[in-house]
This record gives C-alpha cells, structure tokens and sequence, in this order.
C-alpha cells in the first residue's frame, strides 16, 4: 500500500513492505536518496543496495526526478532521522536533467525564485509556507462554521466600487481597435457584454452585506483585485479576502468578534504545523543575524505569533493614538518618516507598529476613524467628524484588519454617497437595504495573504501567494 513520507516517518512498524513516491531532494554516495513528497517539511531517507542496482537506473536518480520506492521499513542506525527505506525496487517515474533542473540543493535567491514560480514549491521554505497557508484557510472556515455563519460567494464581477477607490481593472468584451463612441465621444457600454461598465471586485462586502441582512452572519473568502500601481512588500494586484458581515452588531461586538477569531485562528496553525512553524523560526532568526543590529526584529516568529495568542488586544481611539504619537519621541525627534502635527492624519504602518511594539507592547485595535479618511458606508457618530471604523494592528506589519459598522440611516447614507461624488443608481440595491428592515450592522476585511505573511514570517507579500500578481508581472 502506497503511504506518504508524513505517515512513513510517524510509523514504527518494522520489517513491512512499504511503497512511496515522491520527488528526489539530494542523492549521496550513490547510496542514499532523500525523498520528499509533500506531505512533510521532513525527507524520507532510503538506502539503495546500489551494487546490485544496474548503472543507468544510477545515473537517472537525479534532484527532482519522481521515483516510487518499494522496499522494508526499518529503524535508522543514522543520525538525522529514526526511520529508513530499505530499498528493494525503484522506478523512475519522471526524469530531471541536472544541468538544467533550477532548484539545486543549495541556497536560492527569493528573485530567483520567484523568477521560477512553477517549481519554488519544491523548497522547504515554500513548501512549509504553502502547508500553513493550507492549515489557516481551513480555520477559517472552521472557525465561522462552528460560529453560526454561513459561506457566501460574492460576484467577482461587479458594477461598484466598494472602496470609492476608482482602482479597479475593467473586464469588458469590446474591441480595443474598434471602441463603439457614443454622441459625446465617450465609451458606449452600452454595446459591451454587461450593457454596462464592470470591473474586477475590489471587495465583496457590499453584496454580503446584503445576505448578512437575511441569513444573519455570513462569511466571504474569495478574490480581490486592486489596480493600484504599488510594488511595496505588502501589496498584490491579485489577493484574497476574507470579510464577515453580522446583522444586529455594533462596532464593540465586531472589535470582539475580530479578536477572539484571529487568536483562534492562529492558534490553530500553533497547535498543527509545529515542524514547518519551527523550520521557518529558524530560518528567520538566521536572516536576521545578517541585519545590522538597529533594523533586527525584537521577536522571533513564534514569539511574534504567541504575542498575538496570549495578548488582549487593546482598544483605543484614534484621537488617544494621535495624542500619544505627537508626544512620542520619535515624532519629537523627527524619526518618522511621516510626522505627526494635527488631529486627522492617515496613519502609517511606521505609526502602527510604535503603538503595538514601543507603546502599549500588546495588538491595538484602533476605532473611531476622522470620517474623511474612511469609506462612505461607514456608521457616521453623533459628533459628526468621526465614524464607526476600526484597525487590528499586529506587531512587524501593522494594519492587518479593516472593519466597521455599516451606516443603517437612509438619510445619511444617501447624503454620504452625494458628498463623495458616487452615483446612487449604481447602488439603489445597496440603498433598498436601508428602506426595508433597517438595522445596525457590521463587519470587517482581511487580507489573507498579509495573514499568511504574519503567519510565517516571510519579509514579501509575493512568497506567500503561488503566482503574485503585480505591476508589469502576470508571469505563469
């Protein structure tokens, strides 16, 4: 019976006859194959009786090569692992040429492997990312299913913008060599496959909004796109959300409900990828020992993970955060790159990360936003400058959560979609919500892959999705 690595190395059932396949990671002294199929961060070693295996079937036992082996589980007399293939059978399933396979068993450049996206996999770094990545997105189904909420599929391809961004990439069937104008010179989208113009969502909130207010909580996790013209370490043309939206909660309850998943979620990937959490620990702890002293995290990657687990996040007004950065000392020393002067600034992920790392050494959850920094569908509050807008704010990354309560009032919703110059007829569905059973609700977004960063520790947001989406790169 066919086992994997994982279940081979757990196994302590001697002298059985066992069968595995994988890809070959290194083969020493034409003697010793070290074969990973995945399933672990950890190699299976076999022991090839290489003198009475034929030269060519040698020679063809290269780095990544597949191969099946047959042969008896026994206990290692190596050092390194408790379990060995005694090998009595080996086929090669697939042949990989040495001089041009590009993953040798050697250190890679994150460039150079982005650059060969298609077989990065086959690393432990992004093989362990990958599994975690893997163990995160079921807690998070996990989590919302065994909290009463249902998965909702928003549309990918939608008529508004939810941010009032204006980033969004257009999808339209129209010849670009042949573009319909209309009396005025513009764009006829009247003639294009929708009868309208559409683009690419940049979140599916508004329309879970929609279902929240009939099924009572609900859950997206699906794509986004954002046609923003950034090549930072923390942004992806291409990404996934995650976005709650609960009928009957007010902000403190959403601040609530942010906390106790997040923890919960992490904590999960603490209690089942221990090998691959540790294994990227290390290899952290290793780069950081090439920075100079004055740029070295404070934590390690499961010291960072942990602070989240074992903390309680601590709440606190944006007003109470603008007072404690403009009196801090790097404001008053000009060490920010973006000072803080005056009550309303935007805050950078520099100011972010002083709160939870320097200040009040815990995650932050910042609420009560100035109104004209945030979207129009957030809850305005009763002294008319502020809405109800809230940020989770995690040591080494900063802003990590964007949440709200949604605006329930007709009135000053439609007043809101006026004033920042958003055509309502695009969002008559999204006003019908308001005229028809009304009531407070709330929810909130996040960026998978910025988890999945956090998560592993990795520095680039674009060596925790397969094939990153950027600017001038759609390569595989």
């Amino acid at each position: 019976m066919q086992m994997t690595v994982a279940e081979l190395l757990q196994s302590n059932n001697f002298k059985q006859e066992v069968l595995v396949k994988g890809w070959v990671r290194t083969f020493r002294a034409n003697r010793f194959v070290a074969l990973n199929d995945g399933s672990t961060i950890k190699n299976m070693q076999c022991v090839v009786d290489f003198e009475n295996t034929p030269e060519d079937l040698l020679k063809r036992i290269t780095t990544g090569a597949a191969v099946a082996i047959k042969g008896i589980l026994a206990e290692s007399q190596g050092k390194g692992q408790t379990v060995e293939i005694q090998v009595s059978e080996i086929e090669i399933l697939g042949d990989s040429n040495p001089e041009e396979y590009p993953i040798q068993p050697k250190k890679h450049s994150f460039e150079f492997l982005r650059e060969n996206a298609h077989l990065r996999i086959r690393t432990n770094t992004f093989s362990a990312i990958m599994r975690i990545k893997s163990a995160l997105s079921f807690a998070v189904h996990k989590y919302f299913t065994e909290n009463g909420f249902y998965n909702f599929h928003a549309p990918i391809i939608t008529g508004s913008d939810a941010e009032g961004a204006g980033e969004m990439f257009r999808v339209t069937t129209l010849d670009p060599d042949k573009v319909p104008r209309d009396e005025h010179g513009k764009v006829d989208y009247n003639e294009d496959f929708f009868g309208k113009e559409t683009n690419l969502t940049v979140s599916g909130q508004l329309e879970a909004e929609t279902y929240a207010m009939g099924l009572g909580k609900v859950f997206t996790f699906g794509p986004t796109f954002r046609a923003e013209n950034s090549n930072t370490t923390r942004h992806l043309a291409e990404f996934w959300m995650i976005e709650p939206e609960m009928a009957f909660y007010d902000l403190n309850a959403t601040m609530d409900l942010a906390e106790d998943f997040i923890k919960n979620i992490l904590k999960y990937v603490l209690d089942h990828c221990e090998e691959d959490l540790n294994f990227l620990d290390n290899r952290l702890t290793q780069e950081e020992k090439t920075k100079p002293q004055n740029e070295r995290s404070a934590m390690s990657l499961l010291e960072k993970l942990r602070f989240v687990v074992d903390n309680n996040f601590k709440r606190v007004t944006y007003t109470e955060a603008i007072t404690i950065l403009r009196n801090s000392k790097p404001n008053k020393k000009k060490k920010f790159q973006f000072l803080i002067n005056e009550w309303g600034a935007d805050l950078q992920s520099e100011h972010e990360r002083y709160l939870v790392e320097k200040h009040f050494k815990c995650p932050v959850i910042l609420f009560d936003y100035p109104a004209n920094i945030k979207a129009f569908y957030m809850r305005l509050n009763d002294d008319g400058k502020t809405v109800r807008a809230m940020d989770v704010l995690f040591p080494g990354i900063g802003e990590i959560v964007g949440g709200s309560q949604r605006e329930e009032r007709y009135d000053v919703l439609l007043e809101k979609i006026k004033a920042m110059d958003i055509d309502e007829k695009e969002l008559w569905w999204y006003l019908d919500l308001r005229k028809f059973g009304t009531a407070e609700h709330s929810g909130f977004g996040l960026g998978f892959e910025r988890l999945v960063q956090f998560a592993t520790g990795m520095g680039n947001i674009r060596d925790v999705i397969p094939y990153p989406r950027t600017p001038q790169n759609a390569e595989f």
